[in-house]
C-alpha cells in the first residue's frame, strides 16, 4: 500500500511539529525519517501547509543551515524573526548554527 499525498504531507506536518522551539531540522533530515530521498517534496509540503500556526515550518532549513529564501509565510527575514524569537543560534543572519540548534528525531 502506497500512502497519498495528503497522508505523506500529515506525517512531514507531524514530524516538523515534534521540532521543539530552539531547534531545527533539515528537509533532508525529514525526507531521511520518512524514508524517502525526495526532499524537495518536503518543501512542496511546507509550501501547502494548512495552519503555520500548529506546523511550525519556520523550524525547517537547508542542510547546511541556511534558511529558506522561498519561506512561504512572510521569506527569509521572518523565517529568521522567529527562531531568533526562540533562541536558536546562528552563524550568520542567514545561517543556523547546526552544531548548537539542530533537533535529531528519534528512529522511526
Amino acid at each position: 500500500m502506497t500512502d497519498t499525498p495528503d497522508s505523506f504531507f500529515q506525517q512531514i506536518y507531524a514530524l516538523v511539529r515534534s521540532v521543539p522551539a530552539g531547534k531545527v531540522t533539515t528537509y533532508g533530515a525529514i525526507a531521511n525519517a520518512l524514508h524517502t530521498k525526495d526532499a524537495r517534496r518536503i518543501g512542496h509540503a511546507l509550501h501547502a501547509n494548512p495552519d503555520s500556526d500548529l506546523t511550525p515550518c519556520h523550524r525547517v532549513v537547508f542542510s547546511d543551515g541556511r534558511l529558506a529564501p522561498g519561506y512561504a509565510f512572510g521569506g527569509p527575514k521572518e523565517q529568521l524573526r522567529k527562531l531568533e524569537l526562540e533562541g536558536v543560534v546562528f552563524l550568520t543572519d542567514t545561517q543556523v548554527d547546526l552544531s548548537k540548534s539542530l533537533y535529531t528525531f528519534p528512529a522511526l
